[in-house]
């Protein structure tokens, strides 16, 4: 007989180890948290290790402003050669025996820096058609892949080698960090992939949260336990990024209820395209204002 799930909330900043997958992650959590309800805010590739958000019940309703935040990748690009993958889990598609001098790199860097264009890579999830980039890819079909904007904020060169050349971003959704490598290298005419990827920061979530699959496993042995559910944190975590207003218990009955809200007061915001509600110290929705009124977008049944 199958074990009944628990009504579980809140956020994992998960430190995903390497060779699994983004899917296989969220199951595995879900499993030993034994919970309802679990999901992603945003997808690392099985090469890539580092901090994977997974949300549990009501936070997955604020995956979005995970996924919309700020990320923080560490990243190794390897000169010399691109692969139809664009890291190392692709076959070598052309060589160069040209390297790159750490002044040629540092050079180049404020050309990948702000608003760029770039195309994601053939082997990524990007729907074409109705149909993932990667399965086209796979199935030997030749994927054009349209160039788009992505942001950069911030591009620096950690360590440079013979080889390879290491570099930290802080960039935007949708940015593809194999793409960037890739691109680099043909600047430099060196060509390139990426052969280590980390991710150290996703919006709210920060490396020093992070949490190791062993530590939690240690920590379910025997079943979920309140240690285990002690290493999750709040669902409002990652929503440090929009503000939060305060309301009356009279007032969160109505919105709860589906009704607005007018918001009075010489300081009350007239427009907002996402709030924090809370009441009693509690997040009750995700909210917006419009011409003075409030009204829920996303309501939290804790």
């Amino acid at each position: 007989m199958k074990r009944q799930r628990e009504k579980i909330n809140g956020w994992i900043a998960f430190d995903k180890p390497y060779g699994m997958t983004s899917t296989q992650a969220v199951g595995k959590l879900r499993n030993m948290f034994n919970a309802e309800k679990a999901g992603h805010g945003g997808t690392l590739d099985p090469l890539a290790t580092g901090l994977l958000p997974i949300a549990f019940g009501e936070a997955t309703k604020t995956v979005q402003w995970a996924m919309d935040g700020a990320k923080i990748y560490r990243f190794t690009a390897a000169w010399g050669g691109e692969t139809n993958t664009d890291d190392l889990e692709g076959e070598i598609t052309e060589r160069s025996d040209k390297r790159p001098s750490q002044a040629e790199i540092e050079a180049i860097l404020p050309q990948f820096t702000g608003t760029i264009m770039q195309a994601p890579p053939a082997y990524s999830a990007i729907k074409i058609a109705g149909e993932r980039a990667y399965d086209l890819a796979r199935a030997s079909e030749v994927v054009e892949m349209k160039e788009r904007e992505v942001h950069v904020d911030s591009l620096k060169l950690v360590k440079a080698a013979d080889n390879h050349a290491e570099f930290e971003i802080t960039c935007r959704k949708g940015t593809y960090i194999r793409s960037l490598a890739r691109d680099m290298g043909r600047k430099l005419g060196c060509l390139a992939h990426v052969s280590a990827l980390r991710r150290l920061k996703v919006g709210g979530l920060q490396e020093a949260q992070m949490i190791s699959l062993e530590k939690l496993e240690k920590m379910a042995i025997g079943g979920p336990t309140e240690a285990l559910k002690g290493a999750l944190l709040p669902l409002e975590t990652v929503l440090d990024g929009i503000p939060a207003l305060a309301v009356l218990d009279t007032d969160a009955a109505k919105l709860r209820q589906g009704q607005t809200v007018l918001l009075r007061g010489a300081n009350a915001p007239i427009s907002e395209a996402a709030v924090l509600i809370r009441c009693d110290n509690q997040p009750i929705a995700i909210g917006e204002i419009s011409q003075g009124f409030l009204k829920t977008k996303r309501l939290f049944n804790l």
